[in-house]
């Protein structure tokens, strides 16, 4: 089923990887984010980090293109560590795309991409800490967008210490803070949009609640206790209003539907912690999922059933899973195209990927 076309050494331990939307098969690029503790001589590099360990990362910008499947690096930057990053669109002024990041000194960094020059240049960063505050930047762990009618593009950031921040980045590339408040009682893993409902914010974190916000009220529209472990990433389906998919430490791929929270509508067991789930663009009931103590594994999503099974998984990755991304194009052959990197092993492949019918 799975065919590793490219293994690369990433260097910096890798946990992030995004494939430019909306992208020509024959002239495809993605981005790798990296996360790298500075190390003392001598240290095991798995040892736990303290909280004021200093934390390095890059950005590296890969080109891929057929007929040859080839692969190039096309750049890589210097920043500090990478938690998570999305492909924002281009706007209507310039029509370039922008890669936004979210790091471990709590910032947000926006790159546009030059296509015609193959490069990313920074357009801007904005630190979710109040100016005012006199405590340590949080982490900023994940971060969703979506876009309303003005064209202005709205960002949700979770961060280490629970708490949720909400910012417009307008079409002239200005950042300002819509409101920040608290949310979990540990760190906020996850936070995703509702893809049907522009009101509707979820989060998740390691105090393992699942919740919801209505963000017309600034109130918390419900809160789920379904799972047994930190809640790590979430999916509000494109193709299907009110399901929304989650995975948790525990293990569980989670399908529910949002009017009727009181239980799941599917489960599945995919082995280790779950920190990604990816639809693929066009086929989005196939669901790539970085499951970080085993492997990367695709699930077919039965939303009439409704149902979750596995039809495949991934073994290239002999460490963390945590990377995970589809290219947004099928193969003349049927075959898909899959972008994963892990951590420890700092490894980066491409693959093909069949599916059977």
């Amino acid at each position: 089923m799975f065919t590793t076309l490219h293994s690369e050494d990433t260097e910096y331990s890798a946990d992030s990887v995004e494939w430019l939307p909306q992208d020509d098969p024959e002239r495809s690029f993605f981005a790798c984010g990296t996360y790298q503790l500075v190390q003392d001589e001598g240290e095991p590099e798995e040892q736990e980090a303290s909280p004021k360990r200093p934390r390095k990362g890059r950005v590296y910008l890969y080109h891929f293109g057929d007929p040859d499947s080839s692969l190039e690096r096309l750049q890589c930057i210097e920043t500090a560590a990478i938690l998570d990053m999305k492909w924002l669109p281009a706007g209507s002024g310039d029509g370039h795309p922008h890669l936004a990041t979210v790091n471990s000194l709590g910032q947000l960094e926006i790159y546009e991409f030059l296509r015609d020059e193959q490069k990313l240049q920074k357009r801007t960063c904005f630190c979710l800490a109040e100016e005012e505050s006199q405590e340590e930047s949080p982490l900023a762990l994940a971060l969703d967008w979506r876009r309303d009618e003005e064209q202005t593009i709205q960002l949700a950031i979770s961060d280490s210490k629970g708490d949720l921040h909400l910012l417009k980045y307008s079409p002239q590339g200005v950042i300002s803070r819509e409101r920040s408040w608290s949310s979990h009682g540990f760190e906020a893993w996850t936070c995703a949009f509702d893809r049907w409902s522009p009101h509707l914010l979820y989060s998740g974190g390691d105090d393992m609640l699942l919740m919801a916000h209505d963000l017309r009220t600034e109130q918390r529209a419900w809160t789920n206790r379904a799972h047994m472990a930190g809640v790590t990433c979430l999916l509000s389906h494109p193709r299907h209003e009110h399901h929304l998919l989650t995975g948790s430490y525990d293990e569980q791929l989670r399908l529910f539907d949002i009017r009727s929270m009181k239980r799941t509508l599917a489960e599945l067991d995919l082995g280790g912690g779950i920190w990604r789930l990816k639809p693929h663009p066009l086929h989005p009931d196939l669901i790539l999922a970085a499951c970080m103590y085993t492997n990367f594994s695709v699930v077919q999503l039965d939303a009439s059933a409704p149902g979750l099974s596995l039809l495949g998984a991934y073994e290239e990755h002999k460490s963390i899973c945590y990377g995970a991304d589809w290219a947004p194009f099928g193969n003349n052959d049927g075959s898909l195209t899959m972008a994963t990197c892990s951590f420890y092993d700092h490894k980066l492949c491409v693959s093909r990927v069949e599916i059977s019918k």
